[in-house]
């Protein structure tokens, strides 16, 4: 019956945690973690893990501690601590003497304890930086070596981890990328395989719907949910679909291929800054959620469509870096009048906007875009002539509108863009120092030259992006 469901996806995603208001993606994160993807061992004993590990990072009082209070009473085989409170001893295993036989034995830990279930971790941002690095091993390989009081074990803690952690300074900075808001190493954070960045944005609607479920929760309390599948059809249902190993097809592995392809040319690109960066661990990321979502429509192959889905919630959680718009409103043209300024006679302020006009500001990625394209194609030109002297602005703002002739479709629009590209250019030689004037000439005359002769080239200081 529930196979047969049109909406399975959506329906199952609806019954996680149904005391929580929203927060739509995470429960799909949640859903996919509590299916897993399938554990496969190559041929020289190397197992490969197929749980998925999720951080939830939030504003204070955004229901984090409320999924991971949910997971661990869902999940028979689950355990709850706090990253404060634990040490690396507590989460991993500690070595203890025996008081009667005054013998050394080991005593398991959360991630022992959690063994083929999952551990939940909250305030895992308080956790001191010696004991995230004791859970590494637990959270790739899947064991936990210990070498101590002459005892050597190498124990399993195949768990996934739910982890909840705190922005550093209480409240999530959208401005600065994800590793900025965190208190947390790059190697703890390329093992997780999904990020969810909760905002406590004011909004109207979404805070009149809270208010109203929160109010009906404790007005009615169990009567105020109404799910279409119950904790026990999810239990069952789960624990059926986890008996079942999807195998990837072979268009679905050229879809993962090229959609991981795609990821790293935008992070090595320059022109998105994103939270992390992508590493083999979002590929193998990538495969854990299409194979867990396989294992939700109980099919036993994995299918583009469970690609898509999966390569869509990895860039979910790969939050893209908001910034300000960037002003031109100070930057002046490239030549100026001697004359002028010997008189005393400069621009008005009127007269510089003219000067200048096109827009006054362009986004942060528009900026960065077009900055990349005219670094790239300067660079590109120095490399295929040893005699490379500069190319004028006429010359670059030219190739630049060559190379987007279609997306104007009127001379206006042409116009503007031509404009903004020479605002562009115009602040990265005063502000950025990304490029370099090089007109020949005395500083008298180089003023006198017509701003579209100016010749450029890129700043021996520039580092390429």
């Amino acid at each position: 019956e529930m196979k047969s469901d049109p909406n399975l996806y959506k329906s199952l995603s609806d019954s996680i945690a149904p005391t929580i208001c929203g927060h739509d993606e995470v429960k799909r994160g949640v859903l996919l973690m509590l299916f897993g993807g399938v554990h496969k061992s190559t041929v020289e004993g190397i197992n490969l893990r197929g749980d998925v590990n999720v951080c939830i990072v939030g504003d204070p009082s955004t229901a984090k501690s409320q999924f991971l209070k949910y997971v661990s009473e869902f999940v028979p085989r689950s355990v709850y601590t706090s990253g404060k409170a634990s040490s690396a001893a507590g989460l991993t295993a500690a070595v203890v003497r025996d008081e009667d036989s005054n013998e050394f034995y080991i005593e398991a830990g959360a991630l022992m304890l959690a063994d083929n279930g999952i551990c939940c971790i909250d305030e895992f941002d308080k956790m001191d930086i010696k004991d995230q690095v004791a859970i590494h091993e637990a959270m790739e390989q899947q064991t936990i070596s210990i070498t101590k009081a002459g005892i050597q074990a190498t124990l399993n803690a195949r768990t996934s981890i739910l982890a909840a952690a705190n922005p550093i300074n209480g409240r999530y900075d959208k401005s600065k990328p994800l590793r900025s808001n965190i208190a947390m190493t790059s190697p703890i954070m390329s093992r997780f395989d999904l990020f969810f960045v909760i905002v406590d944005d004011c909004n109207e609607v979404t805070d009149y719907n809270i208010a109203h479920h929160i109010t009906n929760l404790h007005r009615m309390l169990d009567n105020a949910i109404s799910t279409k599948y119950t904790t026990q059809d999810l239990q069952q249902y789960i624990r059926f679909a986890r008996t079942i190993e999807p195998i990837i097809s072979n268009e679905s592995m050229h879809m993962i291929v090229r959609e991981y392809q795609a990821l790293r040319q935008n992070d090595s690109s320059g022109l998105h800054q994103t939270s992390t960066r992508i590493t083999v661990r979002q590929l193998e990321s990538m495969i854990r959620l299409s194979e867990a979502l396989a294992r939700l429509h109980c099919d036993e192959e994995v299918k583009p469509e469970y690609v898509s889905e999966a390569c869509r919630l990895i860039r979910k959680s790969i939050i893209n870096v908001e910034a300000d718009d960037v002003s031109f409103n100070d930057i002046a043209p490239l030549r100026r009048n001697i004359e002028e300024e010997e008189t005393g006679e400069g621009d008005s302020v009127e007269d510089r906007e003219e000067t200048q006009s096109g827009p006054t500001t362009v986004s942060s990625e528009k900026y960065r875009r077009v900055a990349y394209q005219l670094t790239h194609h300067i660079a590109s030109l120095s490399q295929r002539d040893d005699d490379f002297s500069g190319i004028t602005v006429s010359d670059l703002i030219s190739w630049y509108m060559d190379e987007h002739q279609d997306e104007f479709e009127t001379e206006d629009q042409a116009y503007g863009e031509s404009m903004l590209v020479m605002n562009i250019i115009r602040r990265l030689v005063a502000t950025d120092n990304v490029l370099l004037d090089v007109t020949d000439g005395t500083e008298e005359e180089v003023a006198r030259v017509d701003e579209e002769d100016h010749k450029l080239m890129l700043h021996p200081n520039h580092v390429m992006e």
